[in-house]
């Protein structure tokens, strides 16, 4: 397929000036709360370091299926996202929950590295039991103008993940412009992505509400075209409940509340669930909960 940079040109102001309207709408009490649960059911609880462990693992697939003991109608989060190795133990911690495990793959977080590997890593990660593979994009090769190369390697991921869901990764912090990253949306959706996901969490900036915002007005013109619902996953720096309703209000607005729902619409954002439980708290009780009841993950 022929892909052009400037086939869908961004107007930087027009993207900025929409989201600056976003951020001016308030929820009043009862739909905040609802909202506040429908953006924990879509977290996607993550740990992503060095030193992860079995027993690390276990602690966050607990939070995942139970949020806080304190509240008994909290609902459960999406998934688990954690490296190819541990999958294996937190399928078997998450049990019949309904939590999917969702599993990093394709030489994450840079992305260099061979095909051969990249799909050995995915096939690895789907073997051990992931229902969601997360790869990232040859940035590189991308900013080479090699878009071909980036089509045929996601299409190739997305082969290998089999009946596992394919998260692409653009990582656009370092995609440079709003139109880089219209383009790389365009074709990791061509290529077969199921969610198109801003980034890694490892490169600053990491997920903005207008690189979001560009990216849902790709999903909704793919939508257009081709009557296929793609889903959308910020990742990255969101920590706040504020900021994670703004998310819901943008979406509801560009897609429709079609998308309002875990299946097309996740946070990568671990830190962000501890300030969801905290409003749920103050909106219960008028009162805040110390952080020191709630683990950190």
């Amino acid at each position: 397929m022929k892909y052009q940079l400037d086939k869908h040109p961004i107007d930087q102001v027009g993207v900025e000036e929409r989201v600056a309207r976003f951020n001016s709408r308030s929820i009043k009490k009862q739909s905040k709360v609802q909202a506040i649960k429908l953006a924990i059911s879509m977290l996607d609880l993550t740990t992503l370091e060095g030193k992860d462990s079995a027993g690390k693992v276990r602690q966050i697939c607990a939070k995942a299926v139970r949020p806080w003991e304190g509240m008994e109608d909290v609902p459960s989060v999406a998934a688990v996202c954690v490296y190819p190795n541990h999958v294996k133990t937190a399928k078997r911690a998450l049990g019949d929950s309904g939590v999917k495990v969702a599993s990093v793959a394709t030489a994450f977080p840079s992305g260099n590295s061979t095909l051969k590997i990249k799909l050995e890593d995915t096939r690895f990660a789907v073997n051990e039991g992931a229902d969601e593979i997360d790869m990232v994009i040859s940035r590189g090769r991308f900013l080479c103008g090699e878009y071909d190369f980036v089509f045929d390697e996601i299409a190739a991921v997305k082969e290998a993940c089999g009946e596992a869901h394919l998260k692409v990764i653009l990582e656009t912090g370092e995609l440079d412009s709003y139109q880089n990253i219209r383009l790389a949306s365009d074709i990791a959706m061509d290529a077969g992505a199921d969610f198109i996901k801003t980034s890694t969490g490892k490169i600053e900036p990491a997920a903005t509400l207008p690189v979001t915002l560009v990216m849902l007005e790709a999903i909704r013109d793919y939508f257009y075209r081709t009557g296929k619902m793609i889903g959308m996953k910020p990742a990255g720096g969101i920590r706040k409940e504020k900021e994670a309703l703004q998310y819901l209000v943008m979406v509801k607005e560009t897609l429709g509340e079609a998308w309002l729902s875990p299946h097309y619409f996740r946070f990568g954002a671990s830190t962000l669930a501890n300030d969801l439980l905290m409003q749920l708290q103050k909106e219960a009780t008028g009162y805040y909960q110390s952080l020191d009841y709630f683990s950190i993950d």
